[in-house]
């Protein structure tokens, strides 16, 4: 996983609340387990006409918004179905960070597993972020995980809390397999005592 450290980029405003994962990635494209190619059909049918075509007036749609690497959204943001390609088409997409005043629980967790940090903030912040997000490539937003903070296009910032344990993961690019490799002495050497108390155990079959 790639760690996530500090970002500055354009941000997409979404003035929207309670946009669930079948928005996010609609159900037809959950037959892959691949994390990569999710990103073409981010938010399918808002994107989308029936003949493929795109929809003009869709903020990702737009320039500079094609190239957001920051989503600014209202209340409930993945709220629905826990499935796990919700992250996975919003990181092939390009966004890394999604701001919002509050998240549904499965989809807030996802994120952190898989390199996208979800910053809560006040909804009269999220409101005013909004706003200035419409500036579109006049407006760069940077988000500073290691400070812990958003700064806005005029400068201010923003201070948002972030569980230590998730912050140290982003910071280090550390997925659930990651954590799992930091131990990899410690296993390696359990696996080597338990295979001389219970040979048969680690016998090859055949």
């Amino acid at each position: 996983m790639k760690p996530f450290k500090t970002l500055t980029g354009i941000s997409a405003p979404m003035d929207m609340i309670n946009i669930d994962t079948d928005m996010i990635i609609p159900k037809q494209f959950l037959k892959t387990i691949k994390r990569s190619g999710l990103g073409k059909n981010l938010f399918d049918e808002m994107r989308y006409n029936d003949d493929g075509s795109e929809k003009e007036g869709f903020v990702l749609n737009r320039e500079p918004y094609r190239h957001a690497e920051i989503l600014i959204a209202g209340d409930n943001f993945g709220c629905g179905s826990s499935r796990e390609h919700a992250p996975w088409a919003l990181l092939d997409f390009g966004i890394r960070c999604v701001i919002a005043p509050s998240f549904a629980d499965i989809f807030h967790n996802n994120c952190f597993k898989n390199g996208i940090l979800p910053i809560k903030l006040p909804e009269a912040v999220v409101k005013d972020l909004m706003e200035k997000a419409e500036r579109g490539q006049n407006a760069q937003f940077t988000v500073d995980l290691e400070n812990q903070k958003v700064i806005d296009p005029d400068g201010e910032e923003h201070a948002f809390d972030l569980d230590p344990f998730r912050k140290h993961c982003l910071l280090n690019g550390l997925d659930d397999i990651g954590l799992t490799l930091q131990k990899d002495e410690k296993i390696g050497s359990y696996e080597d005592s338990r295979a001389g108390q219970a040979p048969w155990v680690f016998r090859k079959a055949g």
